[in-house]
C-alpha cells in the first residue's frame, strides 16, 4: 500500500456553495477515509429564537436556509400549533401546501442544475435554472418575495391566493411541466450520465437506517419514507399523490427521484388550487391569543427530507427552548459509506448528491470568551452541557 495522501475539499471550494471542510485520506486515487469538520457557518439561530416572540421566530427560521425558506417555518408552525392544539382553517391548509410544493420544485431544479454544472454538463445547468425562474416569479406574485416568503403565521397564513393568481400559477405550471419532462428525458436517457453516475456513491437501505438519512437520499435507496404521507399535515392527506422511490441508491437514482418528484409537486399544487377556487372565501388564520406552557414537536418534509423543530413554552410570549434538526444533519454523514472505496472525483459528486445545506447543519464547535479570547468549551463539552440541559428539562416535565 502506498503512502496516504490528504486531499482537502473546502472550506472554500468550487463544489461548495457554503464553507465546509471535508478531509479525504487517499491511497493513490482511492479514498480510504474521510473526515467532516463543521462550524464555519454557525449563527446561533436556536439561541436567537429564545429572545424573539413566537411570531418573530418565523422571520428568523426562514433564514436558516435560503433554499428551504418555507420548510423551517412549516415545521416550526406545526410545533407551536401543537401546544394549544390549533386547527388551522381549510384554506390555509391548501395554501401552505401550495407554497411548500412550489419550494420543492424550485429546490429540485436548483439541485439538478448544480449537478449538471459539477459534472461539466453546463447545458443541464442553464436549462434547469432557466425553467426555475418562472417558479420564483410566482413566489413573488403570491407572497411578494422570491425568497424568504413571510407567508406562514401561527394559525394559518398571512395572504390568500386569489383566482387571478391561481389561474396564472396553473398556466406557469403547465409550462414548467413541459420543460421538466424534456429536462428529465435528457438526463435519464443520456448514456454519458448513466456511465458517470450509476454505481457511484451507492447507499444501501441498511446504510440509510444506520445513518438515519432522510428525503430523496433515503428514497433513492428504496426506503419508502415521507413525512407528508407518514404523518400528514396541511392538505397532504386531502389530495392524491405518491411517494417516489428508486432502488439504485447511487447518484443517478438520487437525480431520478428528484426529477420525478417535480411532477408529483405539480400535481399536488394543481389539486390544491382547483379546490381553493371552489371553496368559499373565508378565514386563512385561526385566532390564537396565547401559547400556553408546554412542549410542541413539529416536522415537515423539506426538499432534502424531514426537518424537525422542538419548541418549549413557559406560557410567556417567547420560546424558552427551540431545537432544530435539518435533514442535511443526517444525510451528510452518509459519506462514510458512499465515498470510502471510491475515487477522489467520485467522492466530490457523491457528497454533493445528498444536496447538502451547510448553513442548516451548523453547530458550534468551540466557545470562546468574547473579552479575553480564551477558549471556554470544546465540541465535546458543549455536547455534555446540552445533555445536562435535556436532563434538566426532563426532570421539570416529570414534576408535572
Amino acid at each position: 500500500m502506498g503512502k496516504r495522501t490528504i486531499v482537502p475539499i473546502g472550506p472554500y471550494h468550487p463544489l461548495l456553495e457554503e464553507p465546509e471542510f471535508f478531509k479525504l485520506y487517499c491511497d493513490g486515487e482511492t479514498v480510504v477515509d474521510m473526515v467532516w469538520e463543521t462550524g464555519y457557518n454557525h449563527r446561533g439561530i436556536e439561541k436567537i429564537c429564545e429572545s424573539k416572540t413566537f411570531e418573530q421566530v418565523f422571520y428568523v427560521v426562514e433564514r436558516i436556509c435560503g433554499i428551504c425558506s418555507t420548510s423551517h417555518p412549516f415545521a416550526y408552525a406545526n410545533a407551536v400549533e401543537s401546544i394549544p392544539g390549533v386547527e388551522i382553517p381549510l384554506r390555509a391548509k391548501y395554501i401552505r401546501s401550495v407554497i411548500g410544493e412550489l419550494e420543492r420544485i424550485h429546490s429540485h431544479l436548483l439541485w439538478v442544475g448544480l449537478a449538471g454544472h459539477f459534472l461539466g454538463y453546463n447545458t443541464v445547468f442553464m436549462w434547469a435554472w432557466k425553467y426555475r425562474e418562472p417558479v420564483l416569479d410566482m413566489f413573488e406574485i403570491i407572497t411578494g418575495n422570491r425568497n424568504s416568503y413571510a407567508m406562514f403565521t401561527i394559525g394559518g397564513v398571512r395572504r390568500d391566493i386569489n383566482s387571478e393568481q391561481a389561474d396564472l400559477l396553473l398556466k406557469v405550471l403547465k409550462d414548467v411541466e413541459v420543460k421538466s419532462k424534456m429536462l428529465t428525458g435528457a438526463v435519464i436517457d443520456d448514456p454519458v450520465l448513466h456511465a458517470r453516475l450509476k454505481g457511484v456513491g451507492v447507499l444501501t437501505a441498511q446504510d440509510i437506517h444506520d445513518f438515519g438519512a432522510v428525503g430523496p437520499t433515503a428514497r433513492a435507496s428504496g426506503v419508502d419514507i415521507d413525512v407528508r404521507r407518514d404523518d400528514p399535515y396541511a392538505a397532504y392527506d386531502l389530495v392524491d399523490w405518491k411517494v417516489i422511490t428508486a432502488s439504485g441508491g447511487d447518484v443517478f437514482a438520487k437525480a431520478e427521484v428528484r426529477l420525478l418528484e417535480i411532477f408529483e409537486s405539480i400535481s399536488i399544487i394543481r389539486q390544491c388550487l382547483q379546490i381553493l377556487q371552489t371553496l368559499p372565501e373565508g378565514d386563512i388564520k385561526a385566532k390564537v391569543k396565547d401559547i400556553p406552557a408546554g412542549i410542541g414537536i413539529g416536522h415537515a418534509e423539506a426538499p432534502r427530507g424531514e426537518v424537525f423543530h422542538f419548541v418549549k413554552s413557559d406560557g410567556s410570549n417567547s420560546p424558552v427552548r427551540h431545537k432544530i434538526r435539518a435533514p442535511s444533519y443526517t444525510c451528510i454523514p452518509t459519506f462514510r459509506r458512499s465515498c470510502i472505496g471510491g475515487t477522489i472525483s467520485d467522492a466530490a459528486i457523491a457528497t454533493a448528491a445528498v444536496d447538502p445545506c451547510y448553513c442548516c447543519t451548523e453547530r458550534m464547535a468551540q466557545a470562546y470568551d468574547i473579552n479575553t479570547g480564551e477558549k471556554r468549551y470544546n465540541a465535546a463539552e458543549l455536547i455534555r452541557l446540552s445533555q445536562m440541559k435535556t436532563e434538566e428539562i426532563k426532570k421539570q416535565l416529570l414534576k408535572r
